[in-house]
Protein backbone atom coordinates (compact mmCIF):
# COMPACT_ATOMS: atom_id res chain seq x y z
CA UNK A 1 0.00 0.00 0.00
CA UNK A 2 1.65 3.13 -0.98
CA UNK A 3 1.46 6.35 1.31
CA UNK A 4 -1.58 8.99 0.22
CA UNK A 5 0.37 12.03 -1.52
CA UNK A 6 -2.15 14.94 -2.13
CA UNK A 7 -0.83 16.79 -6.04
CA UNK A 8 0.18 19.97 -4.79
CA UNK A 9 -2.48 22.76 -5.64
CA UNK A 10 -5.00 20.41 -4.17
CA UNK A 11 -7.86 22.45 -2.44
CA UNK A 12 -7.63 21.78 1.95
CA UNK A 13 -11.31 20.84 1.42
CA UNK A 14 -10.32 17.75 -0.89
CA UNK A 15 -7.46 16.55 1.01
CA UNK A 16 -7.79 12.71 2.50
CA UNK A 17 -8.69 13.21 5.99
CA UNK A 18 -7.32 12.58 8.84
CA UNK A 19 -4.31 14.65 7.29
CA UNK A 20 -1.66 16.49 9.38
CA UNK A 21 -0.99 19.71 7.79
CA UNK A 22 0.98 23.14 8.23
CA UNK A 23 0.28 25.80 7.56
CA UNK A 24 3.35 27.73 5.84
CA UNK A 25 2.14 31.30 6.52
CA UNK A 26 2.19 30.81 9.80
CA UNK A 27 5.41 28.62 10.20
CA UNK A 28 6.82 31.42 8.36
CA UNK A 29 5.52 33.45 11.00
CA UNK A 30 6.90 31.88 13.67
CA UNK A 31 10.22 31.75 11.85
CA UNK A 32 10.37 35.46 11.38
CA UNK A 33 9.36 36.20 14.83
CA UNK A 34 13.11 34.69 16.11
CA UNK A 35 15.18 36.27 12.98
CA UNK A 36 13.49 39.82 14.13
CA UNK A 37 14.52 39.11 18.01
CA UNK A 38 17.58 37.90 17.38
CA UNK A 39 18.51 39.95 14.94
CA UNK A 40 21.20 42.42 16.78
CA UNK A 41 21.27 39.81 19.22
CA UNK A 42 24.74 37.42 20.36
CA UNK A 43 22.20 34.76 21.07
CA UNK A 44 20.65 32.80 18.66
CA UNK A 45 18.22 30.07 18.11
CA UNK A 46 19.82 26.39 18.17
CA UNK A 47 16.03 24.67 17.18
CA UNK A 48 15.34 21.33 18.21
CA UNK A 49 14.48 18.36 15.67
CA UNK A 50 12.87 16.45 17.99
CA UNK A 51 9.18 18.36 17.81
CA UNK A 52 10.21 18.57 13.93
CA UNK A 53 11.99 15.26 12.60
CA UNK A 54 12.01 17.20 9.51
CA UNK A 55 15.04 18.62 7.87
CA UNK A 56 13.03 20.96 5.44
CA UNK A 57 11.89 22.80 8.02
CA UNK A 58 14.66 23.12 10.18
CA UNK A 59 16.58 24.93 7.19
CA UNK A 60 13.59 27.04 6.39
CA UNK A 61 14.39 28.81 10.08
CA UNK A 62 18.11 28.99 9.61
CA UNK A 63 17.22 30.80 6.06
CA UNK A 64 14.91 32.87 7.36
CA UNK A 65 17.53 34.21 10.38
CA UNK A 66 18.18 34.34 14.02
CA UNK A 67 20.04 31.00 14.57
CA UNK A 68 23.72 30.06 15.10
CA UNK A 69 23.34 27.86 12.13
CA UNK A 70 22.65 24.66 13.80
CA UNK A 71 20.27 22.46 15.55
CA UNK A 72 19.60 20.07 18.50
CA UNK A 73 18.26 16.41 18.23
CA UNK A 74 17.11 14.10 21.17
CA UNK A 75 18.99 10.89 19.58
CA UNK A 76 21.78 9.89 17.76
CA UNK A 77 19.49 8.36 14.85
CA UNK A 78 17.82 12.02 14.52
CA UNK A 79 20.92 13.71 14.01
CA UNK A 80 22.07 10.73 11.47
CA UNK A 81 18.97 11.74 9.23
CA UNK A 82 19.67 15.58 10.03
CA UNK A 83 23.44 15.59 8.93
CA UNK A 84 21.98 13.35 5.82
CA UNK A 85 19.69 16.46 5.16
CA UNK A 86 22.55 18.82 5.28
CA UNK A 87 22.47 20.00 8.65
CA UNK A 88 25.74 20.03 10.14
CA UNK A 89 26.35 21.49 13.40
CA UNK A 90 24.03 19.75 16.02
CA UNK A 91 24.32 19.07 19.32
CA UNK A 92 22.64 15.92 20.91
CA UNK A 93 20.83 16.67 24.42
CA UNK A 94 20.24 13.25 25.55
CA UNK A 95 22.68 10.83 26.93
CA UNK A 96 24.27 8.35 25.21
CA UNK A 97 25.80 4.92 26.55
CA UNK A 98 26.12 2.80 24.12
CA UNK A 99 29.28 2.02 22.49
CA UNK A 100 27.75 1.07 19.46
CA UNK A 101 25.42 4.75 19.88
CA UNK A 102 28.83 6.14 21.00
CA UNK A 103 30.65 4.77 17.85
CA UNK A 104 27.99 5.89 15.74
CA UNK A 105 28.08 9.50 17.50
CA UNK A 106 31.93 9.67 16.47
CA UNK A 107 31.63 8.70 13.21
CA UNK A 108 29.28 11.20 12.61
CA UNK A 109 32.02 13.83 14.28
CA UNK A 110 34.16 13.17 10.86
CA UNK A 111 31.70 14.70 8.89
CA UNK A 112 29.93 17.29 10.91
CA UNK A 113 30.69 19.75 14.03
CA UNK A 114 28.43 17.01 16.67
CA UNK A 115 28.61 18.35 20.62
CA UNK A 116 27.20 15.43 22.97
CA UNK A 117 25.38 15.88 26.50
CA UNK A 118 27.51 14.42 29.21
CA UNK A 119 26.65 14.05 32.38
CA UNK A 120 28.70 11.21 34.31
CA UNK A 121 32.06 9.60 33.68
CA UNK A 122 31.72 6.27 32.42
CA UNK A 123 30.27 7.31 29.42
CA UNK A 124 32.43 10.46 28.87
CA UNK A 125 35.69 7.24 29.32
CA UNK A 126 34.12 5.16 26.61
CA UNK A 127 33.24 8.00 24.41
CA UNK A 128 37.01 9.59 24.35
CA UNK A 129 38.09 5.50 24.03
CA UNK A 130 36.28 5.01 20.96
CA UNK A 131 36.40 8.65 19.29
CA UNK A 132 40.15 8.41 19.79
CA UNK A 133 40.05 4.46 18.37
CA UNK A 134 38.37 5.91 15.51
CA UNK A 135 40.59 9.16 14.25
CA UNK A 136 37.91 11.33 15.88
CA UNK A 137 36.66 14.35 17.50
CA UNK A 138 33.60 14.71 19.14
CA UNK A 139 32.28 17.86 21.13
CA UNK A 140 31.36 17.57 24.67
CA UNK A 141 28.67 19.75 26.62
CA UNK A 142 27.83 19.26 30.29
CA UNK A 143 24.19 19.26 31.06
CA UNK A 144 23.09 20.78 34.12
CA UNK A 145 19.93 19.64 35.79
CA UNK A 146 17.86 22.98 36.27
CA UNK A 147 14.22 21.66 36.98
CA UNK A 148 13.35 18.63 34.89
CA UNK A 149 14.81 16.02 37.48
CA UNK A 150 16.35 13.97 34.81
CA UNK A 151 19.90 14.05 32.98
CA UNK A 152 22.16 16.70 33.90
CA UNK A 153 24.46 17.11 37.21
CA UNK A 154 23.36 18.46 40.23
CA UNK A 155 26.37 20.28 41.58
CA UNK A 156 28.49 22.94 40.68
CA UNK A 157 31.60 21.53 41.57
CA UNK A 158 30.30 18.35 39.33
CA UNK A 159 30.65 20.19 36.85
CA UNK A 160 34.42 21.33 37.19
CA UNK A 161 35.18 17.99 37.41
CA UNK A 162 33.81 16.75 34.02
CA UNK A 163 35.16 19.87 32.63
CA UNK A 164 38.49 18.74 33.72
CA UNK A 165 37.96 15.20 32.96
CA UNK A 166 36.97 15.70 29.48
CA UNK A 167 40.13 18.07 28.79
CA UNK A 168 42.25 15.67 29.62
CA UNK A 169 41.14 12.71 27.58
CA UNK A 170 41.85 11.92 23.99
CA UNK A 171 38.96 12.13 21.22
CA UNK A 172 37.17 14.77 22.56
CA UNK A 173 36.64 18.94 22.97
CA UNK A 174 35.14 20.03 25.80
CA UNK A 175 32.67 23.13 24.45
CA UNK A 176 30.55 24.28 26.90
CA UNK A 177 27.47 23.62 29.24
CA UNK A 178 23.47 23.35 28.79
CA UNK A 179 20.31 23.26 30.64
CA UNK A 180 16.96 22.67 29.74
CA UNK A 181 13.68 23.69 32.21
CA UNK A 182 9.86 23.77 32.29
CA UNK A 183 7.77 25.78 34.40
CA UNK A 184 6.47 24.15 37.19
CA UNK A 185 2.36 22.50 37.08
CA UNK A 186 0.36 25.29 37.84
CA UNK A 187 2.74 27.64 37.46
CA UNK A 188 1.76 31.31 36.10
CA UNK A 189 2.59 31.49 32.36
CA UNK A 190 2.39 35.28 32.45
CA UNK A 191 5.54 37.03 30.98
CA UNK A 192 6.57 38.74 34.46
CA UNK A 193 6.38 34.80 36.11
CA UNK A 194 8.67 33.32 32.56
CA UNK A 195 11.41 36.35 33.16
CA UNK A 196 11.58 35.55 36.80
CA UNK A 197 11.46 31.58 36.92
CA UNK A 198 13.54 31.52 33.26
CA UNK A 199 16.00 34.01 34.80
CA UNK A 200 16.48 31.50 38.28
CA UNK A 201 16.67 28.51 36.35
CA UNK A 202 19.30 30.18 33.46
CA UNK A 203 21.31 31.51 36.24
CA UNK A 204 22.37 27.76 37.75
CA UNK A 205 23.70 27.25 34.35
CA UNK A 206 25.73 30.13 34.11
CA UNK A 207 26.96 29.67 37.57
CA UNK A 208 28.54 25.87 36.20
CA UNK A 209 30.00 28.18 33.37
CA UNK A 210 31.85 30.71 35.59
CA UNK A 211 33.09 27.79 38.61
CA UNK A 212 34.73 25.56 34.81
CA UNK A 213 35.85 29.57 33.57
CA UNK A 214 37.25 29.96 37.21
CA UNK A 215 39.83 27.60 36.77
CA UNK A 216 41.17 28.43 33.66
CA UNK A 217 38.97 26.04 31.41
CA UNK A 218 37.05 27.86 28.20
CA UNK A 219 33.25 27.55 27.66
CA UNK A 220 32.68 28.42 24.25
CA UNK A 221 28.45 27.56 24.35
CA UNK A 222 26.41 28.32 26.86
CA UNK A 223 23.44 26.28 25.47
CA UNK A 224 19.86 26.87 27.40
CA UNK A 225 16.74 27.98 27.29
CA UNK A 226 13.17 26.59 25.28
CA UNK A 227 10.58 28.01 23.97
CA UNK A 228 8.89 29.42 26.90
CA UNK A 229 11.97 31.89 28.02
CA UNK A 230 13.05 32.53 24.06
CA UNK A 231 12.30 36.40 24.76
CA UNK A 232 14.30 35.68 28.51
CA UNK A 233 17.25 34.46 27.27
CA UNK A 234 18.67 37.22 25.15
CA UNK A 235 18.42 39.57 27.99
CA UNK A 236 20.77 37.33 29.63
CA UNK A 237 24.22 38.02 29.37
CA UNK A 238 26.33 34.80 28.80
CA UNK A 239 23.85 32.80 27.06
CA UNK A 240 24.79 31.49 23.50
CA UNK A 241 22.24 29.65 22.67
CA UNK A 242 18.47 29.02 22.83
CA UNK A 243 17.46 24.99 22.28
CA UNK A 244 13.42 26.33 21.24
CA UNK A 245 11.21 23.78 19.62
CA UNK A 246 7.46 24.13 20.43
CA UNK A 247 7.27 27.54 19.18
CA UNK A 248 7.67 26.11 15.62
CA UNK A 249 4.64 24.32 14.94
CA UNK A 250 2.96 25.49 18.41
CA UNK A 251 0.64 22.95 20.82
CA UNK A 252 -1.78 24.25 23.11
CA UNK A 253 0.49 23.49 26.29
CA UNK A 254 2.27 26.59 25.15
CA UNK A 255 -1.00 28.69 24.06
CA UNK A 256 0.60 31.11 26.89
CA UNK A 257 3.26 32.38 24.43
CA UNK A 258 0.99 34.50 21.83
CA UNK A 259 3.84 35.90 19.78
CA UNK A 260 3.56 32.48 17.49
CA UNK A 261 0.71 31.34 15.97
CA UNK A 262 -0.86 27.47 15.51
CA UNK A 263 0.99 26.38 12.39
CA UNK A 264 0.58 22.02 12.73
CA UNK A 265 -2.80 21.03 12.65
CA UNK A 266 -5.21 17.77 11.91
CA UNK A 267 -7.99 18.03 9.30
CA UNK A 268 -10.59 15.45 10.08
CA UNK A 269 -13.62 14.73 8.48
CA UNK A 270 -17.11 13.95 10.46
CA UNK A 271 -18.58 10.35 9.77
CA UNK A 272 -21.55 10.19 12.20
CA UNK A 273 -23.79 12.72 14.14
CA UNK A 274 -25.65 10.55 16.66
CA UNK A 275 -27.23 12.86 18.83
CA UNK A 276 -28.12 16.77 18.33
CA UNK A 277 -25.05 17.77 19.55
CA UNK A 278 -22.53 15.15 19.06
CA UNK A 279 -20.25 14.87 16.08
CA UNK A 280 -17.59 11.94 15.55
CA UNK A 281 -14.66 12.35 13.68
CA UNK A 282 -12.58 10.30 11.49
CA UNK A 283 -9.11 10.71 13.31
CA UNK A 284 -8.28 8.86 16.61
CA UNK A 285 -5.11 8.00 18.91
CA UNK A 286 -3.31 6.60 16.42
CA UNK A 287 -2.68 9.67 14.45
CA UNK A 288 -3.76 12.36 17.75
CA UNK A 289 -2.61 12.47 21.04
CA UNK A 290 -3.37 13.30 24.08
CA UNK A 291 -0.30 13.71 26.36
CA UNK A 292 -1.21 13.89 30.30
CA UNK A 293 -4.10 13.25 29.23
CA UNK A 294 -5.28 16.63 27.51
CA UNK A 295 -7.15 16.21 24.66
CA UNK A 296 -7.06 17.87 21.34
CA UNK A 297 -8.94 21.00 21.05
CA UNK A 298 -11.45 21.84 18.43
CA UNK A 299 -9.36 24.95 16.24
CA UNK A 300 -11.83 28.25 15.38
CA UNK A 301 -15.44 26.08 15.95
CA UNK A 302 -16.62 28.08 19.17
CA UNK A 303 -19.07 26.00 21.70
CA UNK A 304 -17.36 22.69 20.07
CA UNK A 305 -15.35 20.71 22.08
CA UNK A 306 -13.42 17.50 22.13
CA UNK A 307 -15.18 14.69 24.51
CA UNK A 308 -13.35 11.50 23.93
CA UNK A 309 -10.28 10.19 21.86
CA UNK A 310 -10.44 6.51 20.84
CA UNK A 311 -8.22 4.48 18.62
CA UNK A 312 -9.61 5.24 15.03
CA UNK A 313 -12.38 8.22 15.93
CA UNK A 314 -12.68 11.28 17.89
CA UNK A 315 -16.15 12.85 19.59
CA UNK A 316 -16.61 16.54 19.72
CA UNK A 317 -19.78 17.68 21.90
CA UNK A 318 -21.38 21.32 21.40
CA UNK A 319 -22.64 23.48 24.14
CA UNK A 320 -26.22 23.67 21.87
CA UNK A 321 -26.65 22.27 18.06
CA UNK A 322 -24.08 20.87 16.21
CA UNK A 323 -22.89 22.81 13.78
CA UNK A 324 -20.87 20.46 11.90
CA UNK A 325 -22.25 17.83 9.57
CA UNK A 326 -21.62 14.63 8.27
CA UNK A 327 -19.32 15.30 5.75
CA UNK A 328 -17.89 18.32 7.08
CA UNK A 329 -14.25 19.30 8.04
CA UNK A 330 -13.18 20.84 11.12
CA UNK A 331 -9.14 21.43 12.81
CA UNK A 332 -7.73 20.17 15.72
CA UNK A 333 -4.72 21.15 17.41
CA UNK A 334 -2.26 18.74 19.45
CA UNK A 335 -1.28 19.37 23.22
CA UNK A 336 2.14 18.85 22.30
CA UNK A 337 3.58 18.14 18.66
CA UNK A 338 6.60 15.70 19.41
CA UNK A 339 4.54 12.82 19.88
CA UNK A 340 1.89 13.59 17.67
CA UNK A 341 4.50 14.35 14.73
CA UNK A 342 5.85 11.23 15.32
CA UNK A 343 2.89 9.36 14.24
CA UNK A 344 2.59 10.84 10.83
CA UNK A 345 5.01 9.47 7.40
CA UNK A 346 4.81 13.51 6.08
CA UNK A 347 3.26 17.27 6.31
CA UNK A 348 1.06 18.08 3.93
CA UNK A 349 2.27 22.20 3.69
CA UNK A 350 -0.68 24.61 2.86
CA UNK A 351 -0.91 27.96 1.97
CA UNK A 352 -4.19 29.68 0.91
CA UNK A 353 -6.27 27.42 1.30
CA UNK A 354 -3.79 24.84 -1.10
CA UNK A 355 -1.36 22.09 -1.05
CA UNK A 356 2.02 24.25 -1.94
CA UNK A 357 4.54 21.39 -0.69
CA UNK A 358 4.58 17.70 0.85
CA UNK A 359 7.52 16.94 3.03
CA UNK A 360 8.69 13.23 4.14
CA UNK A 361 8.69 13.18 7.76
CA UNK A 362 12.09 11.78 7.29
CA UNK A 363 13.36 11.13 11.53
CA UNK A 364 9.54 9.65 12.60
CA UNK A 365 10.32 6.53 14.40
CA UNK A 366 14.77 6.98 14.82
CA UNK A 367 14.37 5.87 19.08
CA UNK A 368 17.76 4.92 18.34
Amino acid sequence: MSIYRPQIGTPLAELDTPCMIVDLDALEHNFDVIADLYADSPTKMREHAKNIKTPIILHKQIRAGGTMGGICTAKTAEAEVMVEGGLTDILITSQVVAPDKLARVAALSKIADIKLSVDSDGPLNELSRISSEMGADVGVVLEVDTSMGRGGIRAIERGVELAKMTNDLPGVTFRGVMSHQSLAAGADNDRESRFIEGRRYIQMCLDVKDAIEAEGISVDIVSTGETWTYDVAPEIPGVDEVQGGTYALMATQADYMDAFQYAVKVLSTVISTPESNVAVGDVGYRAMTSPGGVLPRVDGIVGVEVESLEADVIVLRSDGEMPLDVGDQFLLLSAQQDIMVNRWDQFVAVRNGKVEAVWPILARGCHH
